[in-house]
């Protein structure tokens, strides 16, 4: 009966988590409309980023169970980390937005006069194509940096409301609710992902696709700021 209460509570607590929290799907979002990934990669990345923030505090808190550490001095911890996590979206937020601002300055059309023996016209021309492709190791950065947060970044609830009292159960209680959790978790960031990316793909921005990575940066920091001001 207890295992089941626990269950219900892993997985009520796994969706409403990741459903207050926008760090947990916008960055997913936002990059997808910027960088034109197709919906598989942003799935992918989205899948693979859920299953290290869940694994991150999964070890922690098998260890505090194991060495018998104090519930209390994990939550620290697991403080310590979301600060840190935090700070990181929010600085690769604001990094990204102002290379997004260049990049816009960039694409940004301007007259150049011409003139000939017999003529004298003007054209309009930016220093990019249509769309800015980045290739290499430089398209490989942002999923491998938003991963990195995502391994840093906690899942508050889930060592001190369910792993603990999970595991005085023992540990095919602490297995099953730690399953339900994260299974939740990363599928609840998925669904919210691909409803809003099929959704925004069906938007024409407009003049405002120019400053589109500027504008992925600003809601990327935003939503590093929502962590660090409400603790979402």
């Amino acid at each position: 009966m207890e295992l089941q209460i626990l269950l219900i509570t892993a997985v009520s607590i796994a969706f409403i988590h990741t459903l207050i929290g926008p760090d947990h799907y916008l960055p997913f979002i936002v990059m997808a409309k910027a960088r034109g990934w197709r919906i598989g990669k942003t799935l992918g990345i989205t899948f693979w980023c859920g299953v290290g923030h869940v694994l991150g505090s999964v070890v922690l808190g098998i260890a505090g169970v194991a060495l018998g550490v104090a519930v209390q001095s994990l939550e620290i911890l697991e403080g310590y980390r979301g600060d840190l996590a935090s700070w990181l979206l929010i600085g690769f937020g604001i990094a990204y937005g102002v290379w997004g601002v260049r990049l816009a300055w960039r694409r940004k059309e301007h007259v150049h006069p011409h003139d000939h023996e017999d003529d004298h016209h003007h054209h309009k021309h930016h220093h990019l194509g249509s769309h800015a492709h980045l290739h290499g190791d430089e398209q490989s950065i942002t999923p491998w940096a938003l991963f990195v947060v995502f391994v840093l970044g906690p899942c508050e609830p889930l060592i001190p409301i369910l792993m603990y009292p999970a595991a005085r159960g023992g540990w095919m209680d602490l297995l099953w609710v730690t399953l339900a959790f994260g299974a939740v978790t990363i599928a609840t960031m998925m669904a919210i992902v691909f409803v809003m990316v099929k959704g925004l793909a069906r938007i024409d921005l407009g003049f405002m696709e120019r400053y589109i990575h500027a504008l992925a940066g600003f809601i990327i920091a935003v939503s590093g700021l929502a962590i660090k001001l409400f603790g979402l």
